[in-house]
C-alpha cells in the first residue's frame, strides 16, 4: 500500500517491538509507529479510538485477532506476526477482509530445535534435578540418585515434520536415534518412518517431540490414548503450543507413574503452571523461551521490516501466510 511522498507509513505495534535497541533507529526511520502507552486505557478502547487509520500491524501471540478486534481497525490491510503460530488469528475473517498476513516463517526453527534437544537431554539425564541437588547443598548427604537414560538409540516420534520438526530430526540423526513422524501428509523425500496417526506413532516411540502448529485439528492431539500408547517410560517434549497436550491428563499420568517424564516450554494456561509439575524431578519446565536468542531476534527484526517494506511497496510478503 503506497503512502504519500515524505510521509512515513503508519504501523500499529501491539507487541513488545523492537526488542533489540539497535533496531529502534532503523525502524523509526522507516515507519511511524502507534502503540498503547497508557496502561489505564483498555486495549479495546485504544484500538477503537486511535487505530482507525492503521493499515499495517505488528503483533504477537499476546493479542487475539478476532472479528471484534478487526472491526476497530477498518483500514487494516496487513498483519505482520512476530510468532509462527496462527492460533490467535481469525483467518477466515482476515481472508474475507483481504488482509495479508506474514508470520515469523522459519527464523526460529533452528533455535527451537536446539531447545527441544536440550529439554530432552535434560529430562533423560536429570541435569536440572542434579543442579537443584548441588545448589541446595544436599549432595554430601544425599548419596542415592535415580539413574538417567542415554539419548543415543532412542525411538523418537516427531509430531509435525515442518521446518522445526525437520531441524529436530537432523539433530537426532547425530545421536543415532530411530526417527519416525506424523504430519498432515507423508513426505515422500523423507527417510523416516511415517505414521498417519499419533497413537500409532506413540506406540512405536520412546519419546514424542511436539513441533506442530495449534489448530482445531491438533488441539489436545496428545490425549489419554496417546499417552497410554507412549507408556510408563515415555517422555513428552513440547516446544509447540501448550494446548497440543491435554495438560490435566498429562499431569495425572505423570503423578501416577503412567509417563516417564516431560520437558515443557509451553503450557495451556500460560503463565500458570500446574503445581504438581513443579514438584517433579522427571519434569523440566521453562517459560516459553525456546525462540529467544539474539540471533533469532535479529533475524526476526530483519524479516518484520522486510515484510512491512514489501506491503507498503505493493509486493508479496516474504513470509506470506497462504489461506486455505
Amino acid at each position: 500500500m503506497a503512502t504519500k511522498p515524505g510521509q512515513l507509513p503508519l504501523v500499529g505495534i501491539l507487541t513488545p517491538f523492537p526488542f533489540i535497541p539497535s533496531f529502534e533507529e532503523k525502524f523509526s526511520n522507516q515507519f511511524q509507529t502507534l502503540k498503547p502507552t497508557d496502561p489505564s486505557i483498555p486495549l479495546h478502547e485504544f484500538h477503537k479510538n486511535q487505530c482507525q487509520s492503521v493499515t499495517a500491524l505488528v503483533s504477537g501471540i499476546e493479542i487475539a485477532v478476532t472479528k471484534e478486534f478487526l472491526d476497530c481497525l477498518p483500514s487494516l490491510g496487513c498483519i505482520v506476526l512476530t510468532c509462527v503460530g496462527l492460533d490467535n488469528i481469525d483467518l477466515d475473517e482476515c481472508k474475507k477482509r483481504g488482509i495479508v498476513i506474514g508470520n515469523a516463517g522459519t527464523v526460529y526453527s533452528e533455535d527451537v530445535a536446539d531447545y527441544a534437544i536440550g529439554l530432552l537431554i535434560d529430562v533423560l539425564r536429570r541435569i536440572s534435578s542434579g543442579h537443584r541437588l548441588v545448589r541446595s547443598g544436599l549432595w554430601p548427604v544425599n548419596k542415592e540418585h535415580s539413574l538417567g537414560y542415554k539419548l543415543s538409540g532412542k525411538r523418537i516420534g516427531i509430531v509435525g515434520l515442518g521446518s522445526t520438526g525437520s531441524e529436530v530430526a537432523k539433530r537426532l540423526v547425530a545421536f543415532n536415534c530411530s526417527i519416525s513422524y506424523t504430519s498432515r501428509n507423508k513426505k515422500p523425500l523423507v527417510p523416516f518412518s511415517y505414521y498417519s496417526n499419533v497413537v500409532d506413532l506413540a506406540s512405536h516411540s520412546d519419546v514424542l517431540i511436539l513441533t506442530c502448529e495449534l489448530n482445531k485439528q491438533t488441539f489436545h492431539i496428545i490425549n489419554k490414548d496417546v499417552m497410554s500408547a507412549l507408556g510408563k517410560k515415555g517422555i513428552i517434549i513440547n516446544v509447540g503450543r501448550g494446548a497440543l497436550v491435554d495438560e490435566k491428563e498429562m499431569v495425572r499420568c505423570l503423578v501416577q507413574g503412567e509417563l516417564g517424564g516431560a520437558g515443557l516450554d509451553v503450557f495451556e494456561n500460560e503463565p500458570h503452571v500446574p503445581k504438581e509439575l513443579v514438584e517433579m524431578d522427571n519434569v523440566v519446565l521453562t517459560h516459553h523461551n525456546a525462540v529467544e536468542t539474539l540471533e533469532s531476534y535479529t533475524d526476526l527484526h530483519e524479516l518484520v521490516i522486510s515484510n512491512l517494506e514489501a506491503f507498503f511497496s505493493n509486493k508479496q510478503l516474504l513470509s506470506l501466510v497462504k489461506y486455505h
